[in-house]
């Protein structure tokens, strides 16, 4: 079993890529490793054979998908050695078989010649333990067309589980778009490379347990290749958060400004303010409207509550940083406290009605975050939100451009895109977060980080940060259970993750 364990890891390096830049490398990581493309390809089949038996060792039938590119040849070599160990399986060809790489040929001719065979489409027997998954691979670029549409729809209704080679079928490896049709993977077990479509988009309701086989060539592709993509692990930024000084007080943790709590909407700002406390700023001012004072500052004296008033610039002065738009609203009030609360010369924070005012102007800073969900994406880029999400990192990467500073992008697989074409993908969070008020306590720990880091770290360190600690606060609180949790059942997990 150690020996198998060799060939696959479900301990994921940090560092994620696009698949063209794992394509066009494999054929010079093969020739450094005095091994021919067929010998790369052989090791992918293992390791794909050796997960399988190691994740299902009782399954016995096999249904293998081989697709009519270099996928595919793994799907050969993986069947092949699964008829050899005993199991019955079935193959059915996809795609023209005459036009099949070198590579993907020679793992057929070898499969051939174990005694194995290909099926037709109608006489295969869907009763089967585990379905392997080598039709398109990360290729994919353009919309699916029947009959893999409906091949794949056959797929996701059978009740075996579903291994994929390298990605689902029918997912984009750089973006996590859903092409179409996708296979839904209990398992993926990629090549070489962690491919960043695996981790944002869709990916999430597709992928599964996730592995990686670098085929032995992985850690060269690492040290010969560049990129500025990177998955956020568990516990990676936690040096960020030292212990204090045993000398600290509250002057030495920030002072946070948070503005906003229209009529109607003192909810958004309340957590907010109360998710920046737990995070450790030191002190946090809220300026509020009227209306909303009492509801903001009930059950929490800790905060410092105010109606927010033009001409308030003591509160811009005393301030480490400034968290706009949680329950902000859009009308007049709303804006002008907008353009007031951005002359602040310290880091803001800008989410909510925040976002939607600033779609409507043209504003550049190196000092802010930005934190829109598709929706405000879309609106700060003109596009439909379906344009967004077709392609998260790239959404991210222009609102960046566009508008400056950090964009942290709100969903399954947060995308965070900073200066120099820094970007990170958290992996943190659950379906338990599809409630109201998590975006108002993702600002509120962003702005409490903000009042603590900002003359320390960068804006795209800190949001990183301030992210992973989101996420992994739903993870814990998502122990009771996803669906029901509320975002204020994320505090004490806040704090939990705060003092590493």
């Amino acid at each position: 079993m150690a020996q198998t364990q060799e060939l696959f890891s479900s301990s994921l390096p940090q560092t994620l890529w696009c698949a063209e830049q794992v394509k066009t490398q494999e054929a010079l990581l093969a020739k450094q490793q005095g091994i021919s493309l067929s010998q790369l390809m052989e090791r992918a089949g293992q390791a794909a054979f050796a997960y399988m038996q190691s994740r299902w060792p009782k399954a016995r039938q096999i249904l293998v998908l081989a697709g009519g590119g270099n996928n595919g040849g793994d799907a050969y070599v993986l069947a092949r050695l699964a008829k050899l160990s005993g199991k019955q399986i079935q193959l059915l060809e996809l795609g023209q078989v005459e036009g099949l790489p070198e590579e993907a040929h020679l793992a057929r001719e070898a499969w051939l010649a174990a005694g194995g065979r290909a099926e037709n489409l109608e006489r295969i027997n869907w009763q089967c333990d585990v379905v392997v998954d080598g039709v398109l691979g990360t290729g994919l670029a353009s919309p699916l067309r029947e009959p893999l549409m409906e091949l794949f729809s056959r797929v996701n209704q059978t009740k075996a589980e579903v291994l994929a080679l390298d990605i689902p079928s029918g997912l984009c490896a750089d973006s996590g778009r859903n092409w179409g049709q996708v296979i839904q993977a209990t398992a993926t077990i990629t090549f070489i490379a962690l491919k960043q479509g695996l981790f944002t988009g869709q990916a999430a309701e597709y992928v599964g347990e996730l592995v990686l086989a670098d085929l032995g060539v992985g850690e060269a592709f690492e040290q010969q290749n560049q990129s500025s993509v990177k998955r956020l692990p568990r516990h990676l930024l936690d040096p960020m958060l030292a212990p204090r000084s045993r000398l600290a007080h509250k002057g030495h943790c920030g002072r946070a400004l948070l503005v906003g709590g229209n009529q109607g909407m003192a909810g958004a700002i309340r957590m907010a303010a109360e998710a920046c406390l737990r995070s450790g700023a030191g002190l946090v001012n809220v300026l509020t409207h009227g209306d909303s004072i009492g509801t903001v500052s009930y059950g929490r004296p800790e905060l410092m509550v105010s109606a927010a008033a033009l001409r308030q610039d003591q509160f811009l002065q005393q301030a480490t940083c400034c968290v706009i738009g949680p329950g902000l609203g859009q009308d007049d009030w709303a804006k002008q406290l907008f353009i007031w609360a951005l002359d602040a010369a310290v880091p803001c924070l800008v989410d909510a009605d925040g976002l939607n005012l600033l779609a409507k102007q043209s504003l550049h800073r190196v000092d802010w975050i930005l934190t829109p969900h598709p929706g405000e994406a879309a609106r700060l880029l003109a596009c439909s939100v379906a344009e967004v999400e077709v392609d998260r990192v790239s959404a991210a990467r222009q609102i960046q451009a566009r508008y400056g500073g950090v964009c942290v992008l709100k969903g399954a697989g947060t995308v965070i895109a900073g200066e120099e074409q820094q970007l990170s993908i958290c992996c943190a969070g659950n379906p338990g977060m599809a409630s109201g008020g998590m975006g108002d306590v993702l600002s509120g720990i962003i702005g409490g980080l903000l009042a603590q880091l900002a003359e320390r770290y960068s804006l795209f360190e800190i949001a990183c940060l301030a992210v992973n600690i989101h996420g992994q606060a739903a993870d814990l609180a998502a122990k009771q259970g996803e669906r029901g949790m509320l975002a204020s059942d994320l505090m004490p997990f806040i704090r939990q993750r705060v003092n590493p």
